[in-house]
C-alpha cells in the first residue's frame, strides 16, 4: 500500500467538498468536518506543489537552465 499523495485526485476531493459545502444543505457540524477535510488536502496540494517546485528548480540549475528566457529566445 502506498502512502504518496495523489495530487489530481486531491484537487477532485477539493472540488467535491467545495460543491457540497456550496450547496448550502450541509449542517453546521457537517460544514465544518468537510472544511477541517478540505483544509488538510489544501496542505497536501501545497506541499505536493512545493516539491515539485524544487525538483524543477534541482534539475534546471543542473542543467545551466537558471536565466529567465522567454519562449522566442533560443
Amino acid at each position: 500500500m502506498s502512502d504518496k499523495f495523489n495530487f489530481n485526485k486531491g484537487l477532485l476531493e477539493l472540488e467535491n467538498i467545495i460543491s457540497k459545502m456550496e450547496s448550502g444543505e450541509l449542517s453546521l457540524e457537517d460544514s465544518l468536518k468537510n472544511f477541517e477535510e478540505g483544509v488538510k488536502i489544501h496542505r497536501k496540494c501545497h506541499t505536493a506543489l512545493m516539491d515539485a517546485e524544487q525538483r524543477i528548480n534541482i534539475l534546471t540549475e543542473q542543467d545551466n537552465y537558471n536565466e529567465e528566457k522567454s519562449f522566442g529566445d533560443s
